[in-house]
């Protein structure tokens, strides 16, 4: 990994398998007159875009939709998950499950275009700043931008503008609504970050280290003294603190350490001090509104959900709401698909179809 790149996202993932285990556009053809005619239907075209924020240059993927000329379409950002996640939603070359590539498939069923994007430090976009991560706000500000170039694509419809955001992307999801004037008419969060960061950091290890206890992996007394030691170091880092892990075991405090360090620990500050409960308060009253958790989840359970739920219903958004997805982890797999098996399941994409049902359309009408 480069020096520079955030680890978090990685590094989560690599813990927990040690401690448990160009396309341009397609054109149309005239019809057998002698005269040329209208294309019937727009063919489905991916065409790369570039948006500059901060100095730095994103690059990006804009999926339009076969669909009948002139027509304006819904259109979707879709915004990742955590650590220097690409457009497509992996993390090359350990870890491509093109989990976002698959939801502008989905949503492209459905005759919904979108845009996914490079993050700092992945695919062709730079990390940009300094030595450091970039904090939330400066992903903020990236995802902003990329929902603004999204906004003046040709085929979008400015009144059904929607944010997909997956994990922590389901934040970020929430305060590109807060932050942007021409609001979306839709948000769905998939499995998103609900509590704050170092609480589902410490809620996340300690589930890691219960299931090696439970494998016999690791004994009891070791698990709970290194659970001790994580809520330790993740009170003495919001306290300003010097962090000690010395003590835990080598994953735990590579982890730790990662998050802690100086590389991230600005974006890992700035992240925790967001609360996506209070975030999602302030979304506009009649935002259609998707929040999906999988059973078989262990990153974002659907036992933490209630708060964030709560929260969208005092802001009187609309359904679909809440979508329990039996049997799916947090990367919309059925509990023990590999990774990198680049597939949704059916109940994950009938959410999303449930989603963009006001704006559905055929490539005919």
């Amino acid at each position: 990994m480069r020096s520079r790149t955030p680890r978090r996202g990685r590094m989560l993932a690599a813990l927990a398998a040690a401690v448990a285990v160009a396309a341009g556009p397609v054109l149309g053809t005239a019809g057998a007159s002698a005269a040329p005619r209208a294309a019937a239907v727009v063919p489905a075209q991916d065409r790369e875009v570039q948006f500059t924020v901060d100095g730095t240059t994103a690059h990006g993927t804009v999926h339009v939709p076969a669909h009948r000329p002139g027509r304006r379409l819904a259109a979707a950002l879709l915004i990742p998950g955590s650590g220097p996640t690409d457009r497509n939603g992996d993390v090359p070359p350990t870890f491509t499950p093109h989990t976002l590539s698959l939801f502008a498939d989905t949503l492209g069923e459905d005759g919904v275009m979108s845009l996914r994007f490079d993050k700092y430090g992945s695919g062709r976009t730079g990390l940009g700043g300094g030595p450091s991560a970039p904090d939330m706000a400066a992903y903020t500000r990236q995802a902003v931008a990329a929902y603004d170039t999204l906004r003046h694509q040709p085929e979008a419809d400015p009144r059904a503008l929607l944010v997909v955001g997956h994990s922590e992307g389901g934040l970020r999801a929430l305060l590109v609504d807060r932050a942007v004037a021409v609001k979306p008419a839709g948000l769905a969060l998939i499995a998103p970050q609900d509590m704050h960061l170092l609480d589902m950091v410490d809620f996340q290890l300690a589930g890691v280290l219960d299931r090696a206890v439970a494998a016999g992996q690791l004994d009891a007394a070791r698990a709970a003294s290194n659970k001790r030691g994580v809520t330790r170091a993740v009170a003495d880092f919001r306290a300003g603190r010097p962090v000690d892990t010395a003590g835990l075991l080598p994953d735990v405090a590579a982890a730790l350490d990662g998050m802690f360090g100086p590389v991230n620990a600005d974006f890992v500050r700035s992240d925790d001090a967001l609360y996506p409960p209070a975030v999602a308060r302030g979304v506009a009253p009649g935002t259609r509104t998707l929040v999906t958790c999988g059973t078989e989840d262990t990153n974002v359970p659907c036992r933490t959900t209630p708060a964030l739920l709560s929260a969208l219903a005092a802001a009187r958004t609309t359904g679909p709401g809440l979508r329990v997805l039996p049997g799916l982890d947090h990367l919309l797999h059925p509990a023990g698909t590999p990774a990198d098996d680049a597939v949704i399941a059916p109940a994950a994409r009938r959410a999303l179809h449930a989603f963009v049902r006001p704006w559905r359309q055929d490539a005919g009408n």
